[in-house]
């Protein structure tokens, strides 16, 4: 799925929650009710809203993307993070996940070394190097005492 399609999915995904979670938006999209031009406007542009109401084709659609979004294949659909967040409040979680990802697919019980790590860790993004430093950082990995591998600790 290219980056635009996900981006138009993720988008209507969020104008859905916000008709659903605001009374006067859902009583305009329900049932015809009146709003302000400023948010008329807005709903006008809706490419799922049409005149006799949603478009189940197009939510229906936007539903699927984010069911794959959610899924293991999702990471190959995307591409790998090129540059990380540099904000430790949002590099960390997302190293936090990549490790935990890489940990479920080489198993925790058993130590890795750096080389299996790191190609592991490099399927989802190109620094390799921060996501391993961060996650030992953090105490998700340790460092075997010889130094030559690495063990999961969550």
């Amino acid at each position: 799925m290219p980056d635009g399609e996900l981006t138009a999915s993720i988008g209507r995904a969020r104008q859905a929650v916000a008709v659903l979670a605001s009374p006067p938006l859902r009583a305009a999209v329900v049932s015809g009710g009146t709003l302000d031009q400023r948010t008329a406007a807005s709903v006008a542009a809706f490419d799922w809203l049409g005149d006799d109401g949603p478009d189940s084709t197009v939510l229906g659609r936007t539903t699927k993307d984010l069911q794959r979004l959610q899924g293991p294949a999702a990471l190959l659909e995307f591409g790998r993070i090129e540059r990380m967040p540099v904000p430790e409040d949002q590099r960390h979680p997302v190293s936090v996940r990549i490790i935990g990802i890489v940990g479920d697919r080489l198993g925790r019980a058993r130590p890795v070394s750096e080389r299996e790590l790191n190609a592991a860790i490099a399927m989802f993004c190109a620094d390799v190097a921060i996501v391993r430093r961060v996650a030992v950082d953090l105490g998700v990995l340790e460092r075997t005492d010889d130094g030559a591998a690495y063990r999961f600790t969550r």
